[in-house]
């Protein structure tokens, strides 16, 4: 049997196609970066530290809030 010659898909479709495509991409990247990422320390308060400064990853741990 010979084709048709005539396109079956809409430029839309293709467009619509190729960026849900792009975006499986990026959720597959950033689920990887975040697999691959070292698990956040806890102090002894539990809070999570910043890996970087020693801090509290958590603004205003520990400290009373402001009247």
């Amino acid at each position: 049997m010979a084709s048709s010659g005539k396109k079956k898909t809409t430029m839309a479709k293709l467009t619509r196609e190729s960026k849900l495509r792009e975006r499986r991409l990026d959720k597959q990247a950033k689920k990887d970066a975040r697999r691959h990422a070292p698990a956040p320390q806890l102090d002894s308060s539990g809070d999570p530290v910043d890996a970087r400064s020693g801090e509290s990853a958590l603004p205003d741990a520990g400290q009373p809030a402001p009247l």
